[in-house]
């Protein structure tokens, strides 16, 4: 069986444990200082939970995850509805809907490959974002910078994925997204 055929209220529990969960690791994620010298560059670790919705449920669960993580890590944060809000709104909202789309097409695209399209996706909407609200088109010279730390992030969310299904599966608890 599939966790889309779970019932009605198991399925909203762990929905509400993954909004959890992806809001953590957004706020968490806001704590650490950025060890580099450029601005925007995360390793968004948010992501792996929409990626593991998107694998496991649908594109509306994880968008409705996505949202949510959204709104609460940037309420936890402080910067609820602020540029920083805007941005990471727009670039995961963009992330989950090329990803999903990516999984649309072919469930055999591995999700490495998915993880680092969607933070391609990600900072592409950020960009974008930030371009609109501070009508500056200029912004997106930055795009190179962001795509080159793109990739690594990419990576390493998607292995990160990786181990998470492989622990899920080896202590059997993918019970949890499929009906008892």
């Amino acid at each position: 069986m599939s966790a889309k055929n779970m019932t009605t209220t198991k399925k909203l529990a762990v929905i509400a444990i993954l909004i959890a969960q992806a809001a953590v690791l957004h706020y968490l994620e806001s704590l650490f200082p950025n060890p580099l010298p450029i601005p925007g560059v995360k390793l968004g670790l948010a992501n792996i939970i929409t990626l593991l919705a998107l694998v496991v449920f649908d594109f509306k669960t994880a968008l409705q995850i996505t949202v949510m993580r959204t709104i609460l890590g940037s309420l936890l944060s402080g910067t609820l509805f602020g540029m920083g809000f805007l941005m990471s709104f727009s670039g995961a909202v963009a992330a989950a809907v090329i990803m999903a789309l990516l999984l649309r097409i072919s469930k055999e695209f591995h999700v490495v490959l998915v993880s680092i399209i969607g933070a391609i996706a990600h900072n592409l909407g950020q960009l974008l974002m930030a371009s609109f609200v501070l009508h500056f088109p200029g912004i997106l010279l930055y795009l190179p910078v962001m795509l080159l730390f793109s990739v690594p992030t990419g990576i390493i969310t998607g292995l990160l994925l990786n181990e998470l299904v492989k622990y899920i599966k080896a202590t059997n608890r993918f019970d949890v997204f499929l009906d008892e």
